[in-house]
């Protein structure tokens, strides 16, 4: 069960070993918009490139879902990135019920986005977490983990993509492990309830960069918010015309104190060679190197300074 790209190279893994694959339960394509129609998802995608019978209810805890699942007998659900949640119905279809494969060291960022909070929170180090799932448990316990340092540079775009074949030898271990369960006693490690944090679905709101943060912070937002939904502030070029907005992608902090300047203010004249747009954070200066302004192709913050030369004491700023 599974829809986004988090779980394809598992489920590939899972394939390529012989296990047998009964169905796969993706969500259904969105509405057509185009002559085109939507691009299908990625597990859908795998799944008709092996010719694997594909199953989409517009939701897996409705009756009928039920039944068509449990009528194949499965002996294991295998769940990841699937964008429903699993009512206890659903999951007692399975003799052993499911696991779930997840972008975190559980029980840390449960929830939707755990590589992008992972990010913007500054971690430094994140990893995967294959949990039991059971009607009787919830947020079950966790049969295997494995953990990553985050790379200085990395998006959360990047970051998925490496936890995801991360996720390879948690999966196919936590299959292993229970094939060998006899069914009565717990297995794997209870979550401890005291050190849950929530990693809720972000919105393209929350892509609006903070200038009187610090620059770490600022560089955390810009490479967590990629691919979705982007970091993006609003710069004013010409009075007589509405601010434009800007897509940020890519900010690198120097080591110049911003003091004296007021949050968002763009800096001209700094002491080393110029590479990007320079602007006051609440503790440095942060260079942005690469932008996307609306509506416009994703450039280097130089050649958008060439077409777009702000005006004296001009800032960053949110609407």
């Amino acid at each position: 069960m599974g829809t986004g790209p988090f779980a394809v190279p598992s489920f590939e893994a899972l394939r390529s070993a012989g296990h047998e694959i009964a169905l796969v339960v993706t969500k259904p394509m969105p509405p057509v918009k185009s002559r085109k129609g939507p691009p299908p998802s990625p597990v859908r995608s795998w799944a008709e490139q092996h010719n694997l019978p594909i199953f989409a209810p517009d939701t897996i805890n409705d009756p009928d879902a039920i039944e068509k699942v449990g009528a194949l007998n499965p002996w294991l659900l295998v769940v990841c990135d699937y964008g429903h949640i699993l009512k206890p119905d659903a999951l007692a279809t399975a003799t052993i019920g499911g696991i779930n494969l997840h972008g975190s060291l559980l029980p840390l960022y449960r929830g939707a986005a755990p590589v992008q909070w992972s990010l913007l929170n500054g971690d430094a180090v994140t990893g995967v977490s294959v949990i039991h799932m059971t009607p009787r448990l919830d947020g079950g316990p966790i049969i295997a983990s494995a953990q990553t340092p985050i790379h200085s540079d990395e998006t959360a775009g990047e970051l998925e993509q490496r936890l995801s074949e991360i996720g390879i030898a948690a999966t196919l271990e936590s299959v292993e492990t229970l094939s060998k369960w006899d069914g009565e006693q717990t297995i794997g490690t209870v979550q401890d309830a005291a050190k849950v944090t929530k990693a809720p679905r972000l919105a393209k709101s929350d892509g609006d960069i903070d200038w009187g943060r610090s620059a770490a912070e600022i560089d955390f937002h810009v490479r967590g918010m990629q691919p979705w939904p982007v970091a993006f502030t609003h710069i004013l070029v010409d009075p007589s015309k509405p601010p434009v907005r800007l897509a940020i992608k890519s900010v690198t902090a120097t080591d110049l104190d911003a003091s004296g300047h007021s949050a968002g203010e763009i800096i001209d004249g700094a002491p080393f060679e110029r590479k990007g747009l320079l602007v006051a954070s609440g503790d440095r200066i942060i260079e942005i190197t690469r932008l996307q302004p609306a509506g416009k192709r994703e450039m280097p913050a130089t050649d958008f300074l060439r077409g777009h030369a702000p005006p004296p004491g001009a800032k960053l700023f949110s609407p």
